[in-house]
């Protein structure tokens, strides 16, 4: 499972997850499994549900300004453990600093391990691709499903 914090205005716009063409994470999952994403939503859909790679955000409502994530603020936690007693989630990685920090608010007790991953988002100038894979090689064989 990937979290991240909240949609930014372009993911919101184009109505799916990373929807800034600047941000680096479908790049990222392309590189990491040697196969083109696609860029609509639904080649996008088929690509992480034929891994078994579960997205979603850990902020479900908020105040925020433009897409800053520094700027969020009073927000409702998504209800993350009803996802994990409903499937077999084995790693949680968390798409940046403030995701991580609101997800051990709610869920640092969680069984499931989690890692805070570098932000692939544009903004971020310490972004790190071999971080990524090195969780994804957790998971996955490359190019292979769970």
């Amino acid at each position: 499972m990937i979290l991240g914090s909240f949609p930014s205005v372009k993911s919101r716009l184009t109505g799916f997850y990373y929807g800034n063409k600047q941000n680096r994470f479908w790049k990222m999952l392309s590189a990491f499994f040697g196969e083109e994403v696609g860029s609509s939503p639904s080649e996008r859909r088929a690509f992480v549900l034929a891994r078994g790679i579960a997205l979603w955000d850990i902020v479900t409502e908020c105040e925020i300004v433009g897409s800053a994530d520094a700027s969020i603020s009073r927000y409702s936690v998504a209800p993350v453990e009803e996802v994990l007693s409903a499937s077999h989630v084995s790693l949680i990685l968390l798409n940046g600093k403030r995701a991580y920090e609101i997800f051990c608010e709610r869920y640092a007790d969680v069984a499931v391990p989690y890692l805070l991953m570098p932000s692939t988002s544009p903004a971020n100038p310490r972004y790190d691709g071999e971080t990524w894979f090195g969780a994804l090689r957790s998971v996955f064989t490359q190019g292979e499903k769970p």
